[in-house]
């Protein structure tokens, strides 16, 4: 591909999670530096804001500003056309990400976006993944706190034991440890979004139980069942769990990412998530409030009044929240012979996971797309599939995520 006037343009700079990916970029890589980047959106006065907020004065006309309009295919091809990646962060994707895809791969742009919208995904790439690999577009889902810790921290953990022991985990157990910060509005949109897809076209509800639902139609599925959905007690961690809403997201990621690199870790390689709880009781409220809330949820009325009360896409915590927001998250690898040999990582981030962590995974997420070298062709990928070692790289040396290898208590 020639060289692009951009190396990336961040898309829905204007909105909050595109301020803040915004904002992080100017502050880690500059304006003036390698990275060549610019801000996109529809409305040139917001944008105008974010770059005056992001930049001091002096510097602020070396980020330029792109216009384009996600109703309006011609507009985002012409912005396409100017970039080697698109950094998309205007959602629900299932509402306004088709036609940005359908242009990266017609341009044979790299693109990275924020979805968590399994039900798109399922779309989007059988749709697009010819022309992708044809164009030699990379496409890129699910780079914030959906699914990269998750993702990245599976193959993190199963590259440790195979280098190790010379064999790859066949189980990984991964349970959401200590967490500060809200849900994110945009996850929250998503969801309900999707909901309301699923009231129209009952065969949704199909995707969204298929625990291999992302896997490439070749690839046979395993042995992993449904997401967990009441109190259980870990052994291994000597702890009651309780169901993880983001399961149902990044279980399939994973799976992908396993049958995307050839099945590595084994054709019987199990995965699943959940939250570790301080007691029965607790873990047992747990459950029952979230399958309460999603059986509501069902409903109609319901999701409006959802809508209504809680955080919107364009709404998020203040900078103070952010900066006191922290998660945790641990992936327990199984031995396949020998129970003394299994591996527990420890990832943690430090700022809030919706919106602090998530802008700066999201944010070197496209600057590894733009500036590393590519280690895959065109196609739709996940994050640990596509940039692996690399991304891991950046979120340790630049994005606040630890990644440490722990006793198991």
């Amino acid at each position: 591909m020639a060289k692009r006037e951009f190396d990336l343009v961040v898309w829905g700079a204007s909105g909050f999670t595109g301020h803040l990916v915004a904002d992080y970029l100017a502050r880690t890589y500059g304006t003036d530096g390698d990275l060549h980047w610019a801000i996109a959106g529809r409305n040139p006065e917001k944008l105008e804001q974010v770059r005056d907020e992001c930049l001091p004065k002096a510097r602020r006309k070396s980020l330029p500003i792109l216009i384009a309009d996600s109703g309006d295919p011609s507009s985002l091809a012409r912005m396409v056309a100017r970039t080697g990646v698109i950094c998309s962060t205007v959602g629900p994707y299932a509402k306004f990400g088709t036609p940005l895809v359908a242009a990266c791969t017609e341009e044979g742009v790299d693109y990275c976006d924020l979805t968590g919208e399994v039900q798109w995904m399922a779309r989007v790439i059988p749709a697009y993944q010819g022309a992708a690999a044809a164009s030699g577009a990379r496409i890129v889902h699910t780079c914030g706190y959906d699914s990269i810790p998750f993702d990245i921290g599976t193959w993190y953990l199963q590259q440790a034991m195979l280098e190790r022991y010379g064999v790859a985990a066949r189980r990984v157990k991964t349970r959401v440890g200590r967490t500060r910060g809200g849900a994110s509005g945009g996850t929250i949109a998503s969801m309900l979004n999707m909901l309301e897809e699923m009231k129209h076209d009952p065969s949704i509800r199909k995707v969204m139980d298929d625990p291999y639902a992302l896997n490439p139609p070749a690839v046979l599925a395993g042995r992993d069942g449904p997401d967990q959905a009441d109190a259980r007690f870990d052994p291994d961690f000597g702890q009651w769990t309780s169901p993880f809403l983001m399961a149902a997201v990044n279980t399939r990621v994973v799976r992908r990412t396993h049958a995307l690199l050839g099945l590595p870790w084994g054709k019987d390689f199990q995965y699943d998530e959940a939250v570790l709880n301080r007691s029965r009781g607790q873990a047992t409220a747990a459950a029952v409030a979230a399958g309460a809330g999603m059986k509501a949820l069902g409903f109609g009325p319901a999701r409006k009044l959802a809508g209504k009360l809680l955080p919107s896409p364009g709404d998020g915590p203040s900078r103070r929240q952010r900066e006191n927001g922290y998660w945790e998250v641990f992936f327990h690898g199984v031995h396949p012979d020998d129970r003394s040999k299994d591996l527990r990582l420890k990832v943690t981030g430090d700022m809030d996971p919706g919106y602090g962590s998530t802008a700066k995974m999201l944010g070197e997420s496209a600057v590894c797309l733009a500036l590393d070298k590519p280690v895959t062709g065109g196609g739709f990928w996940t994050p640990a599939s596509a940039m692996g070692e690399q991304l891991q790289q950046r979120l340790a040396s630049n994005a606040g995520i630890d990644f440490e290898f722990v006793e198991p208590e």
